[in-house]
């Protein structure tokens, strides 16, 4: 148990995959702009890294590890993800639409989403079991989505705010994510202690 919460306290505040890792900021940046959608993106993400952690473990562990092709694995991780993104699109254009048309792009970006592939790549990097994979990207998805709220607060404030005009849109968010980072970076520190 102690070591679910390792990961999972990691996973959100030491080891955020957009703050920290920096993997995932296209769709970070884009869909922050917009506090509405945010929840939509972020239970998407979480469902997909949680569901790609949990079919990619099986297919390393039970299929490319036996046969000895391990180096087929991001091909067959890109697949299993595309898949799942292919799905909740599908899923959301019919019972969603309004969250569909407002995630516009940004919902089949999740494919190509370097997080979603990055939290399957590090679960067999790090040897983890099924659990601690499925925990791991559950955590995951709930990290991209808090820097996608903590985000989209501030880009709310931000687009009242007295801004120069050459940092006005991506430049202020490229600013806001840097020292939101550093924030998460003193976390770091402080988190490892307590962990000890």
């Amino acid at each position: 148990m102690k070591e679910l919460i390792a990961i999972s306290l990691g996973t959100i505040f030491i080891n955020n995959f957009v703050l920290a890792r920096f993997l995932g900021l296209c769709a970070f940046v884009g869909v922050s702009k917009n506090l509405d959608s945010v929840l939509g993106m972020g239970l998407a993400v979480t469902f997909v890294m949680t569901m790609a952690s949990m079919i990619t473990f099986v297919i390393y562990r039970y299929v490319l590890e036996p046969a000895g092709v391990q180096f087929l694995e991001t091909i067959s991780f890109i697949l299993v993800i595309a898949t799942l993104v292919q799905l909740i699109e599908i899923v959301m254009k019919k019972t969603i639409p309004t969250l569909y048309n407002a995630l516009g792009i940004y919902l089949p970006l999740i494919t190509v989403n370097c997080a979603v592939l990055g939290v399957a790549v590090i679960n067999i990097e790090q040897n983890y079991n099924f659990i601690n994979s499925t925990v791991h990207g559950f955590m995951g998805g709930v990290s991209f989505m808090l820097a996608l709220f903590l985000m989209s607060t501030i880009r709310e404030k931000l687009d009242l705010a007295d801004v120069p005009e050459s940092f006005k849109g991506v430049p202020i968010a490229f600013v806001t994510a840097g020292l939101m980072a550093l924030a998460f970076l003193a976390s770091d520190k402080s988190m490892l202690e307590y962990l000890k």
